[in-house]
């Protein structure tokens, strides 16, 4: 399948120019098939066929097999959620924490990245900030910041900048100062190749809605096979133990224990039709196709307005215009879909493989008379 192609199929393009994939991908018919599909059955046919639970738990497993082959995992390292922030939340309350524990994270952060630690420090853990410049961080300050962490946290690739940080650098220090490294991956899944095990990760959480172009609700998360069996989760389900109705609780190996409950297994399906498309378009020539189109739209930025690398990362570009807020309304009126970004102050704008030249030029229109 060729990026033109995978554009006929996304009715999203239809209407608008769309250059926010960073927040969401817009998902291509078949995806949605999958997910409407695999529900009527779901709720139709099975309960009068192999049964409901049945049906979903085969459909659990299938996913799991896929996400781990398409990240560089082993099947039982692999723990469905139901997006990044779920993934991560299910580590930090999985973990026993004492008043003077130190995680460590990075100003880089989404959200994600952040909010879960902060409930933390109610509790008297310490959280500390690795400071960045332009997307970057000061490797010295990083490691002293780490030496007596019991967890590091932080993003494959920033959302605000684009940048890539330096992955196993980072999680190598983290081992070696005796802290569990957790990666944010969600805007590299589905936008480069990734294999977790390179990276050295103890934990990688993502989910298919952004890069990867699925549905809301098909989170996962990577815990490395010996991590996962020295943690016993605080949220217990019958998805995450070996035998719900025995006596005693034994949890299931790897990282399924971090599983609860009854959930919608749409989503999932969906992701799996998701990865394969990914696949077929080819993820080195969606790396390629991205870096061309970032690199024709920065080549139009004024000098000084740029926040991003001048020699794009990804396909996350972010710049300075007076009135970010302002910008993105009057290019939304003009039907070009960005957005604006908290810290820093400035609009981002995402290009995927379903892009073309035709939106950096509607975006590089759009902007005329606004630097």
């Amino acid at each position: 399948m060729t990026p033109d192609e995978l554009r006929t199929t996304i009715p999203a393009l239809d209407d608008v120019t769309y250059l926010n994939t960073g927040a969401h991908g817009p998902s291509p018919r078949p995806i949605v098939e999958r997910a409407t599909e695999f529900l009527e059955y779901h709720e139709y046919e099975s309960p009068g066929d192999d049964g409901p639970y049945p049906t979903a738990f085969d459909a659990y497993e299938a996913v799991r097999e896929d996400v781990a082959a398409f990240i560089g995992a082993e099947t039982e390292e692999v723990a469905l959620t139901q997006s990044t922030t779920d993934g991560i939340n299910r580590i930090a309350t999985a973990l026993d924490w004492e008043p003077g524990d130190v995680v460590v994270r990075t100003d880089l952060e989404h959200p994600a990245g952040i909010l879960p630690w902060r409930r933390l420090e109610r509790e008297g853990v310490e959280v500390r900030v690795v400071e960045s410049e332009a997307g970057r961080l000061d490797m010295d300050q990083y490691a002293e910041a780490v030496s007596d962490a019991k967890l590091v946290c932080f993003s494959a690739l920033t959302w605000n900048y684009g940048t890539r940080l330096p992955v196993r650098e980072l999680t190598d220090i983290a081992r070696d100062a005796g802290a569990l490294s957790v990666v944010d991956a969600v805007q590299s899944f589905g936008q480069y190749p990734v294999a977790v095990d390179d990276w050295g990760a103890d934990i990688v959480a993502g989910a298919g809605h952004k890069w990867l172009l699925g549905p809301w609700g098909a989170g996962f998360l990577y815990v490395r096979r010996e991590v996962a069996e020295g943690v016993e989760p605080h949220a217990v389900g019958y998805r995450g133990v070996t035998e719900p109705n025995a006596d005693g609780l034994a949890f299931a190996p790897g990282a399924k224990r971090f599983e609860v409950g009854t959930t919608n297994p749409a989503p999932h399906v969906a992701l799996r039709e998701a990865i394969d498309i990914a696949e077929r378009v080819g993820l080195d020539r969606t790396e390629e196709h991205v870096r061309d189109l970032a690199s024709r739209f920065i080549e139009t930025v004024p000098e000084g307005r740029l926040l991003s690398p001048h020699d794009p990362e990804s396909g996350l570009v972010s710049f300075e215009v007076p009135d970010p807020e302002g910008t993105v309304e009057r290019l939304k009126s003009a039907g070009v879909v960005v957005r604006t970004l908290p810290e820093p102050t400035a609009v981002r704008a995402s290009f995927h493989n379903f892009n073309d030249e035709s939106d950096v030029a509607a975006l590089r229109d759009g902007l005329d008379g606004e630097w």
